[in-house]
């Protein structure tokens, strides 16, 4: 828009323009347009990007079906669709609505995950919401390009809210947004000399080259990519930091820094990816495994993520992950993903989203964790062993320890479900993750088609696909087959496929019809994984499973419609596995049951699996957390007991990492 359009003076001083007429009607043409617009299939990388292995399809391609989709209700129905109502961060006087509250982060953080939830669970109260703050940021832009608050100068912020606007562009067409990004980036690449990067930053840059190239391929404007190589030089080298990693244990208190930050780490997960696009280099295209191996070996967790109860915290599983370091992680898998194509990549993605992700959540969406815990056996205001988190960190409740994970938590599931599906570059479709779910887009020809996911995944061995297109086309449907489903099948319309080979991509390619069925089994095997101290963990496909323990919650405090809780264990948690080791899978019976309206929750966990335990009396608890896990194998006389193990994140007190026992 034009500078007098936007009520801008040429200093930049704001005109209180706010009941022009033709402003109004103005805005109104736009939004109804944008409505009305948006697009059906994906934008491929444009020459000298290295091209993508899958290109992400636009938000609103793929909807929730299912259980999932109940999990995205619940989300709507929780905290996320109702925290500007009452949490004054991001209520009506945030400075992201022109007001002269919180002024940073926050808002766009809550953007972030409010515009896909919205969008993907079609409720209009949220995409009325999401509404008002994009319009807000998209008709106060400055004369200069600036965007935000007048008063914010960090260039942080806005790499959330472009993320944001990428999103709500493709859910809308709304025209209003890449002119906006082109008159920003122009007035970033003109002032990072006299305004550089500083603090987080420095650290996140590769979120905001993100959307420099979702912008660059939109548009072709080469100057785009010298800007993405700016911010790369100007910003941490995460590659050098891991190919030469120091940080080998927990991080003392006094070394903590933005380098060994966990959410600047698991933001950083899709650094070398990203900038492999620019570079095509080797080395770039092999930071991601390099990096995720060393998060692996010195502070991976058997929930699928790595611990950093603010900063790196070593292999203990009563230590804990924040919830922001969570959702960001997924984030940066499923780009990654989309880049590089690798199918280990979508495993990792699904253990963190189906484990650690509805593990620091309730069962109704009304409260979240800072930190949780593979091993948590009591959550209440306790001085535990963080590396740097307060008392109150592992609590369930709405702003516990501090309030970025409030804003920030939305994303997980609604992100997950959009990139469930992805474009092949030759004009097919890619189901690199699992749960149920529709697909509908356009081909290169112009064919419309959709394919229905039906399945209880990952609860269940058996996904469903269903393909309908007007007329018959010919395109490849690309399928990951999970490193963990040994003996997996396909089958199209009944017949068998054969080279399904687990941990690949199978590439099924033929003409398609309306009606065609797909019929895959990932048989799912009772596994122990070896963690610290030479504990073992129980694992299912991508479930892990945890010991059901009885669970007493106590409000702690509460403010508007949400509550702080405490919970505390009514049944003993101490208990070492009785495993055979010459076979291991028979120490345990799998029970399949029905799923309850939210399957994250003990009462509607739609798998048990039971197993024989002892008690280790002398495993006691220690600064309110399970005590230093005994090195195993480990002995006991206590008799041996029927125990309950339920899905990771069904249960909000656990015992994930067991001590185990041979006789």
């Amino acid at each position: 828009m034009n500078q007098s359009m936007t009520g801008y003076l040429p200093n930049g001083g704001r005109t209180a323009q706010k009941h022009i007429f033709i402003l109004t009607c103005a805005l109104s043409l736009l939004s109804a347009g944008a409505m009305a617009a948006q697009p059906e299939s994906a934008t491929p990388n444009r020459a000298p990007l290295q091209p993508n292995a899958f290109d992400p399809l636009p938000l609103g391609t793929v909807k929730p079906t299912g259980w999932l989709l109940r999990e995205l209700q619940i989300q709507a129905n929780g905290l996320s669709g109702h925290l500007d109502e009452f949490w004054p961060d991001v209520g009506a006087n945030s400075g992201w609505l022109g007001g002269t509250g919180e002024s940073w982060e926050r808002g766009p953080y809550f953007l972030d995950g409010l515009v896909p939830l919205a969008f993907l669970t079609g409720d209009e109260r949220l995409m009325a919401k999401a509404k008002k703050w994009v319009d807000w940021t998209l008709s106060n832009q400055e004369a200069d390009g600036w965007i935000g608050p007048a008063r914010m100068t960090d260039w942080w912020p806005n790499y959330v809210m472009l993320k944001v606007l990428t999103q709500y562009q493709e859910a809308t067409g709304d025209p209003r947004v890449i002119p906006l990004m082109q008159k920003y980036f122009a007035f970033q690449a003109a002032h990072l000399d006299e305004r550089p990067l500083k603090d987080w930053a420095v650290y996140r840059w590769q979120d905001e080259v993100l959307s420099i190239l979702w912008l660059y391929n939109r548009t072709g404007d080469a100057s785009l990519l010298a800007l993405a190589r700016r911010l790369h030089d100007l910003g941490h080298d995460w590659e050098a930091q891991f190919a030469d990693f120091q940080d080998t244990g927990k991080v003392a208190r006094a070394d903590a820094n933005l380098a060994n930050h966990g959410v600047n780490n698991a933001m950083a997960m899709k650094a070398a990816a990203v900038w492999w696009l620019l570079t095509g280099e080797r080395n770039d295209r092999e930071g991601v495994d390099e990096m995720l191996a060393d998060l692996d070996r010195y502070d991976g967790q058997p929930n699928g993520i790595f611990s950093a109860d603010e900063h790196y915290a070593g292999l203990d599983p009563s230590q804990g992950t924040e919830l922001c370091a969570v959702v960001e992680a997924m984030f940066s898998l499923e780009t990654d993903l989309s880049i590089l194509g690798d199918a280990a990549l979508g495993d990792r993605l699904e253990k963190i989203a189906y484990n650690a992700l509805p593990g620091t959540l309730t069962d109704d969406g009304w409260a979240h964790q800072y930190d949780q815990q593979a091993n948590q056996v009591m959550v209440n205001v306790a001085n535990r062993r963080w590396a740097t988190n307060g008392p109150d960190s592992n609590l369930y409740g709405l702003e516990p320890n501090y309030g970025c994970c409030t804003a920030n938590m939305h994303q997980g599931w609604p992100k997950f479900v959009a990139h469930l599906w992805m474009a092949t570059t030759d004009g097919g479709l890619a189901a690199v993750a699992y749960g149920p779910s529709k697909v509908s887009t356009r081909l290169a020809g112009g064919t419309p088609v959709s394919i229905e996911e039906t399945t209880d995944y990952p609860f269940r061995e058996a996904v469903n696909l269903e393909v309908k297109t007007d007329r018959p086309s010919k395109f490849p449907l690309v399928l990951r087959i999970p490193g963990w489903a040994a003996g997996a099948s396909v089958a199209v319309n009944g017949a068998p496929l054969a080279d399904v080979k687990a941990g690949k991509f199978l590439r099924v390619e033929r003409e398609w019809r309306s009606g065609d069925r797909m019929e895959l089994r990932f048989p799912m095997q009772v596994i122990n994984t070896a963690w610290y101290h030479n504990s073992i963990s129980v694992e299912r496909g991508p479930l892990v499973f945890s010991l059901k323990m009885g669970e007493s919650w106590s409000a702690l405090k509460k403010t508007g419609p949400a509550t702080d809780w405490e919970v505390f264990p009514t049944t003993p948690w101490n208990y070492a596995l009785l495993v055979d080791p010459r076979n291991p899978a028979s120490s345990f019976a799998v029970t399949e049951l029905p799923a309850g309206n939210q399957p994250f929750s003990l009462s509607g966990a739609p798998v048990v699996i039971t197993a024989k335990a002892r008690r280790l009396p002398e495993w006691e608890l220690e600064d309110d957390s399970a005590g230093p896990l005994p090195i195993s194998p480990v002995t006991s006389k206590q008799p041996v007991e029927t125990i309950s193990l339920v899905p990771y994140g069904a249960a909000k007190l656990r015992i994930t990492a067991f001590p185990f026992t041979l006789n």
